[in-house]
């Protein structure tokens, strides 16, 4: 399963970024873009990060995937189209192969929503 793998490096990431903050803020969500087309299982990456994020700094932190369709671009045609994945990759109307793909392959951390330290902060009015 390389999403453990997957997981892992994306802890190690958040933990550098995470570590560089004076404040260490708690981290509330990681918002993740996965593509069709990276043969990761989403929700074998949901189980992952809840499985190695526990006892750690993202202890309850959700993750948040957001998946992008396989969309590949056909030069002969010049019109875009939504291969089948494992089944039908070429251009559905002049069959020639698939060698633009406009997306399906991001694997990025979009963002990472964190909470203020729970400190008493003072009372301003206005």
């Amino acid at each position: 399963m390389h999403e453990t793998d997957m997981t892992k490096a994306l802890i190690l990431t958040v933990k550098d970024w995470w570590e560089s903050q004076p404040d260490r803020p708690p981290i509330e969500r990681v918002h993740l873009t996965v593509g069709n087309f990276t043969c990761v299982e989403p929700a074998s990456l949901q189980f992952a990060f809840e499985v190695q994020t526990r006892d750690t700094f993202l202890q309850g932190a959700i993750l948040e995937i957001r998946e992008t369709p396989l969309i590949a671009f056909c030069h002969s045609c010049e019109a875009e189209y939504r291969p089948s994945i494992g089944t039908q990759y070429a251009c559905p109307t002049c069959n020639a192969p698939m060698d633009d793909i406009r997306s399906g392959r991001e694997l990025k951390i979009d963002r990472v929503e964190y909470g203020a330290i729970a400190t008493p902060q003072p009372m301003h009015s206005d």
